[in-house]
């Protein structure tokens, strides 16, 4: 379960009309700060911020599936959304052994040089224009952001 602050940053971007991507952000964040402190481990970035985003989805962010994911599991995941998340309670033993495996992991994934290096990394798979559409954008909301304050 997100820890109160972060479903109360998400709703605040979400009523600001920020994209489902930087509300889902939040629950990213609190994930990173999680490995951080060692309340469980993450074998790599990518995998902290999978588990981000899930808790995201499942919290209601309206999210697009991964493009990676296989059509089985994006049905899944459609047919769970229009359930309304009805989950069947998950057995302690098994919850147990989900927190034991993910404490035995590393906590390197959320270090600053990791973080830095998943960003970069998935940029330059980005094509050059995209990269620049997206400075451009932000310089945008930066203009925006501070004659508002």
């Amino acid at each position: 379960m997100p820890e109160k602050e972060t479903l109360r940053r998400a709703r605040r971007d979400k009523r600001a009309g920020k994209s489902a991507s930087t509300q889902a952000g939040e629950f990213v964040r609190e994930e990173m700060h999680h490995v951080r402190e060692g309340k469980h481990g993450a074998k790599n970035t990518k995998q902290a911020i999978a588990i981000g985003l899930s808790k995201a989805r499942r919290s209601g962010v309206k999210l697009q599936p991964s493009r990676n994911s296989s059509a089985a599991t994006r049905r899944n995941a459609k047919s769970a959304l229009k359930a309304g998340a009805r989950h069947r309670k998950q057995s302690p033993r098994r919850s147990r052994a989900t927190r034991k495996a993910l404490r035995r992991q590393g906590h390197r994934a959320a270090t600053r040089t990791a973080l830095r290096r998943q960003a970069l990394s998935t940029a330059r798979r980005r094509g050059r224009r995209a990269r620049k559409a997206s400075a451009r954008k932000a310089a945008q909301t930066r203009k925006r952001h501070t004659a508002n304050a």
